[in-house]
């Protein structure tokens, strides 16, 4: 091991003070930021918010303090569907009571993990997985879906927003602790031969109990009524969240897929993949990623797009990210000034650690050239109107290229070979692989 001597640093003083530039750097950066000071005004020109295919302009939602950018981005492709098909103004779906169902199921979920992995010692890597994180607000695809198939969905009016569900810190911090302790009950009883469907079930009403009264009781039965923009009223009474989900969503998420773009060397293209211990709902239907290369990944979602349906996408938002303008572009700082070149690619950023899906979004439009190849994209993102442009988004396709993971199309897009490699037996990944990342 190589000591950092006096003489080794005394050189770096040194040659950071015989570049006159580095001054000038240091004076801009630490007046008015890193970024702020490293911005490339010319990412603005190239990335105008015009696209050939635009697919709505409608206000944006706002997940706030909380993790929930996965049920919003679904809900939102629902939301599209259902302003235009039932012309209304002004409408949400409640994302405050997905994420109720979502911690009751992943509560279970947890607790079944840890009664499957009883035999491990408590320093396995894959137990202190489980016990590292027993549940966040982040989730996939095929973990909405499963919500939605069993709980159905409410207006945002019926079931509204708290406290705990803009600004969740509290109570995942305190759900996790319950987690914990529960995982040591469930544990310590496996040891000595309990009984432990009744102790599971004991536990999982004290959770019930802690999410009603954090979140509030959701609904069984509502009334909804509304004035479409014709002025129409219309209403339904004493509704289930299923039956409203059949009525005014009415779409078969069976036929949906989740494609993925991981270009390491372990994820061959045209395969599927699993990850293990990814879920929240026992019973449902396996988390699954069809992995394909970047150009056809694209050409996916602008078909979808063209046939006139907005894409649930997944990426790495917080990288070449300029929040207040709405810019997702390679070039949106410019790290040359600090003689610092970025050189890993994508399979490298993932291997490595360096990148990983962090967010959901929608994809609500796209430009194309006189070829049909994509320019840029339109991203509908879900952290209010005060940023970006009115809360949307311009993604460059180059940044598409390197920092976006997943997308959701409809099975119809699949070749069917494509199609064939995704229903077939998938691989399964490692509990801590990047293609298990929550968004």
């Amino acid at each position: 091991m190589t000591e950092l001597t006096q003489d080794f640093t005394q050189s770096l003083f040194d040659n950071y003070s015989s570049n006159a530039k580095f001054g000038a750097v240091e004076n801009a950066v630490t007046k008015n930021g890193l970024l702020n000071a490293l911005e490339n005004r010319t990412s603005h020109a190239a990335n105008l918010p015009v696209f050939s295919v635009d697919l709505t302009n409608d206000p944006v939602s706002n997940q706030k303090q909380s993790g929930r950018c996965w049920m919003f981005a679904a809900l939102n492709t629902f939301r599209h569907k259902m302003l235009t098909e039932f012309k209304l103004e002004n409408f949400e779906l409640s994302q405050a009571y997905t994420f109720f169902w979502d911690k009751y199921e992943k509560s279970n979920w947890f607790l079944e993990q840890i009664i499957g992995t009883s035999e491990l010692e408590l320093g396995d890597r894959k137990l202190k997985f489980l016990l590292d994180v027993p549940q966040q607000d982040g989730g996939q695809w095929d973990m909405v879906v499963a919500l939605f198939q069993k709980y159905g969905v409410v207006p945002k009016d019926v079931y509204p927003e708290s406290i705990s569900s803009s600004a969740s810190h509290q109570l995942d911090q305190y759900l996790n602790k319950i987690l914990r302790q529960d995982a040591q009950i469930l544990r310590e009883l496996i040891k000595n031969g309990g009984d432990v469907a009744a102790k599971k079930a004991e536990l999982l009403q004290e959770i019930f109990n802690y999410l009603a009264m954090t979140l509030g009781l959701p609904p069984q039965k509502f009334d909804f009524a509304y004035r479409d923009k014709d002025n129409n009223f219309n209403k339904v009474e004493g509704v289930t969240p299923q039956a409203f989900y059949d009525k005014f969503v009415n779409l078969n998420l069976d036929e949906y897929v989740s494609v993925i773009n991981a270009p390491t060397a372990d994820k061959p293209y045209n395969k599927s993949y699993t990850v293990e211990f990814l879920g929240n709902v026992i019973g449902a239907r396996d988390v699954r990623h069809l992995n394909v290369d970047m150009d056809r990944f694209k050409k996916l979602a602008v078909a979808q797009m063209q046939a006139g349906e907005t894409v649930w996408f997944g990426c790495d938002v917080g990288q070449e990210s300029n929040r207040t303008d709405g810019l997702l572009t390679m070039d949106a700082y410019d790290f040359s000034a600090m003689d610092i070149d970025f050189t890993q690619d994508k399979a490298s950023r993932l291997d490595y650690s360096e990148s990983l899906m962090t967010h959901a979004m929608v994809l609500t439009g796209v430009d194309l050239d006189d070829a049909g190849q994509s320019v840029k994209w339109k991203v509908e993102n879900s952290w209010g109107d005060k940023v970006g442009k009115k809360g949307y988004f311009t993604a460059s396709d180059a940044w598409m290229d390197e920092y976006t993971y997943q997308i959701v199309v409809r099975k119809e897009f699949l070749s069917e070979a494509e199609l064939a490699a995704y229903e077939a037996q998938p691989v399964t990944l490692l509990p801590w692989d990047p293609m298990g990342a929550l968004a």
